[in-house]
């Protein structure tokens, strides 16, 4: 697998492409997240729209990924999901567990905007 990093402001923009099915795609995918949030970026959308194939073990490392995010003090987006990674969200239930976004444009802005007043913040 493949991981293209871009850093937006202080939104880092992880473009996956390839597989996320096990070894060692899953701990390279694992040690990438750790590192950023060990390195203080928090704010980190996945652009998921080049996995080609995703298994029990790849939706393993992304909800490892949320933790460790989470736990860092930070959140963690998805954005351009596939109908295919859809679909498998919503027979796993983790479509409520992810914030999901049609571009990763909208996932970096959502960043930028509070939930709750829907104002920008700073």
């Amino acid at each position: 697998m493949q991981i293209k990093e871009q850093i937006e402001g202080d939104v880092v923009v992880l473009s996956l492409r390839g597989n996320l099915m096990g070894e060692p795609e899953t701990s390279e995918f694992r040690d990438k997240i750790k590192d950023l949030v060990r390195d203080g970026f928090l704010k980190i959308v996945l652009d998921v729209s080049k996995i080609k194939w995703l298994n029990s073990s790849g939706l393993g490392a992304l909800i490892s990924a949320l933790a460790t995010v989470n736990n860092g003090g930070g959140d963690m987006r998805l954005a351009n999901v596939t109908e295919k990674i859809k679909s498998l969200f919503m027979i796993t239930q983790l479509i409520k567990v992810f914030k999901t976004f049609d571009t990763t444009e909208r996932a970096v802005a959502s960043f930028l905007v509070d939930p709750i007043s829907g104002k920008k913040t700073e």
